[in-house]
């Protein structure tokens, strides 16, 4: 497929394919995190009774049904806007926009908690070293640091944040691999081989409660919220229509798998939850006692490396969503959809994004972010199931030889496990994330004429 040139204001204006699959897979793993575990240990071992690593791989097999709908149809549609364009596309237009809204506060919620859990992370570690600096302040010329860096290198365009990607990939999956090395060590000079050996993470009839694995598993989905960023660079990508199959599918896949592993020696290591001093940082309990106060702070440290990572690959999906909507009308087409000529970057929408999510990782907490975050992600997720179910085996012009399993079962379980999770959600969350559906609404409404006309579409032949 011959690579486009970009255009900078009009309506068609086009990302170039210069990505190839290890970029994608790459990309998506650093937005989900390949040492997610970290973060989710603690708690997860608390609602699962002590069965994260059973959790995290349920939730994987659950998760690769939505990733297949999101690689089907990035085949049939594969421009950038991701949900927003599937929902659009293979269910309504009008809907494709609340969809769109929904993913736009998750991508712009990732980019913010991994500001503020990157900011407090180095807090801990130099904060020490500036004892007469509030707490306050430190905290915000810290998030300044990373929503800056991060605004930076995604200026520089898609190639340069996938080469800084790949590097940051490189850092976090090497330190966590040597710290499971430093814990495989640790057991075997502990117990020998039945301290590495055990059924008990997978399987501990004492605790084993159905009501607390379906609860850990609602959790361990968290492992792999992000992994939908892949489609958002659909548009440049080489054969996005195999491509992005691969990369979303092998993602959630890698993640699981790996993250799974993580979790596995972290409860060899540390077996009775109920005993970490802080279910939040319990990891880096872990660390401690694997190795010192040094593991600990180099785990702390990887830990900022990751949020950096995160962070920077949430925030070019959600500029390129924004970009998808403006090229589309949908939002103000002069300003969201411009494509610097320079670096063929969304760059206007790349500040935007650092802006609010700095702004808003000054006024919300850690926990609240990460609330909100499930909230638009499996709206999404719900919807994408929903327009492959419908584009597939329901639409007149879907193949004459339809597959139950493929075309309908399949969706239908992705749609049901996401819509279990969604309901499961506090009410607080639910609260503010109602309010940000209904702003879109209701700009959604004012703009359609009360939804008399579609909005602007692009013409996915080009692409």
């Amino acid at each position: 497929m011959p690579k486009k040139e970009a255009a900078t204001m009009d309506g068609s204006s086009h990302l170039k394919r210069v990505l190839n699959l290890w970029d994608l897979i790459s990309y998506g793993i650093i937005v989900v995190m390949p040492i997610g575990p970290v973060l989710i240990f603690g708690i997860s071992q608390k609602l699962s009774q002590g069965h994260t690593v059973s959790t995290i791989l349920i939730a994987m097999v659950a998760m690769m049904v939505t990733a297949v709908s999101y690689g089907r149809m990035s085949a049939l549609y594969p421009s950038a806007g991701s949900a927003y364009v599937y929902v659009a596309r293979g269910l309504n237009p009008h809907l494709g926009f609340l969809t769109g809204w929904a993913m736009f506060l998750d991508y712009l919620l990732m980019p913010l908690i991994n500001i503020i859990y990157g900011a407090l992370a180095l807090q801990r570690l130099i904060g020490p070293l500036f004892p007469r600096i509030p707490a306050g302040l430190l905290f915000g010329a810290l998030a300044a640091l990373f929503a800056g860096a991060m605004t930076f290198l995604n200026l520089r365009g898609i190639k340069a944040t996938a080469r800084t990607n790949l590097l940051l990939l490189i850092v976090m999956c090497g330190a966590i691999s040597v710290w499971m090395v430093l814990a495989l060590r640790f057991l075997y000079h502990r117990e020998g081989l039945s301290g590495i050996i055990s059924l008990h993470p997978f399987y501990n009839a004492a605790t084993f409660r159905w009501r607390a694995i379906a609860a850990g598993t609602s959790f361990a989905a968290l492992t792999y919220i992000g992994f939908d960023g892949v489609t958002t660079l659909a548009e440049e990508v080489d054969n996005p229509r195999r491509n992005v199959l691969l990369a979303t599918v092998l993602v959630c896949l890698f993640t699981g798998l790996f993250g799974a592993l993580q979790a596995y020696i972290a409860q060899c290591v540390w077996p009775d939850w109920q005993t970490f001093p802080n279910l939040e940082t319990a990891f880096l309990d872990v660390s401690e006692r694997v190795g010192g106060i040094i593991l600990f702070k180099i785990t702390a440290g990887v830990l900022v490396v990751a949020c950096l990572g995160t962070g920077l690959s949430g925030q070019a999906g959600a500029a390129r969503l924004l970009f998808g909507m403006g090229r589309d009308n949908v939002l103000p087409r002069r300003f969201f959809g411009y494509l610097d000529p320079k670096t063929n970057n969304p760059s206007r929408n790349i500040w935007i994004i650092g802006i609010m999510a700095f702004v808003g990782a000054l006024l919300l907490s850690y926990e609240v972010g990460a609330e909100l975050l499930n909230f638009g992600a499996f709206l999404a997720f719900m919807g994408v199931n929903l327009a492959v179910l419908r584009s597939f085996y329901f639409r007149d012009n879907a193949r004459q030889e339809r597959r139950i399993v493929v075309d309908a079962v399949i969706p239908m379980f992705g749609f049901v496990f996401c819509l279990a999770i969604w309901l499961g959600l506090p009410m607080p969350a639910k609260i503010v994330g109602g309010i940000w559906f209904l702003l879109g609404f209701c700009y959604q409404f004012v703009q359609t004429r009360g939804f008399t006309r579609e909005p602007a579409t692009i013409d996915f032949s080009e692409t």
